[in-house]
């Protein structure tokens, strides 16, 4: 008799948390972007950091997912060393004339 291989179906890893919202409380958001939630309050309070709005009739403070997403391919984007558009390192080097100015 053949021997035949025996197909074995492995169940994927299943993540903490198995639903995935599309919304994320500020301890859920902080944890999402590797954050402590109060340096997004701190944020919310000087109106830096990523979009957020309140929801429910509590008035929950929510962050969207794709928000937070967008909110950090900005600053992937605002930053010279993942955007070589911005770095000082990729400009025409800068000359100076030879004159000195009279004081």
């Amino acid at each position: 008799m053949p021997a035949q291989s025996l197909l074995v179906a492995s169940a994927a890893p299943t993540p903490a948390r198995a639903v995935r919202t599309a919304f994320l409380n500020v301890k859920d958001a902080a944890e999402y972007l590797g954050l402590s939630p109060h340096t997004l309050y701190v944020w919310r309070h000087r109106r830096q950091g990523p979009p957020s709005f309140r929801m429910g009739p509590r008035g929950r403070v929510m962050y969207r997912v794709e928000a937070l997403d967008a909110w950090v391919r900005q600053q992937e984007q605002a930053d010279s060393r993942s955007n070589m558009a911005l770095s000082p390192l990729s400009a025409a080097p800068q000359h100076r004339s030879g004159r000195v100015p009279s004081t």
